[in-house]
């Protein structure tokens, strides 16, 4: 069994009430798919930076599930010239 490994990287910007998260994967036939988010916290919450990471972070990745499930589907009808739906 080989091991294979993807890098993922995830940065933060906040300011006050909005954080976003600009997420990089770097696969490794050399593709690097790119996502943004955010999340914004109402102005009666508590301030926990970490929290609004979280879901801006879980926003992004999100989006990088899509673009990876819809690179897939393109590489799968390339070789079986049949279209492929994904559930994302």
């Amino acid at each position: 069994m080989q091991i294979v490994g993807w890098h993922i990287e995830m940065e933060f910007k906040e300011d006050g009430r909005r954080t976003e998260a600009a997420a990089l994967l770097r696969l490794q036939d050399g593709t690097e798919l790119r996502s943004r988010a955010h999340a914004a916290r109402y102005p009666d919450d508590p301030d926990q930076p970490q929290v609004g990471e979280e879901i801006a972070a879980a926003r992004a990745l999100t989006d990088l599930t899509r673009q990876l499930l819809d690179k897939a589907a393109g590489e799968i009808e390339a070789t079986t010239h049949r279209p492929v739906m994904t559930l994302a």
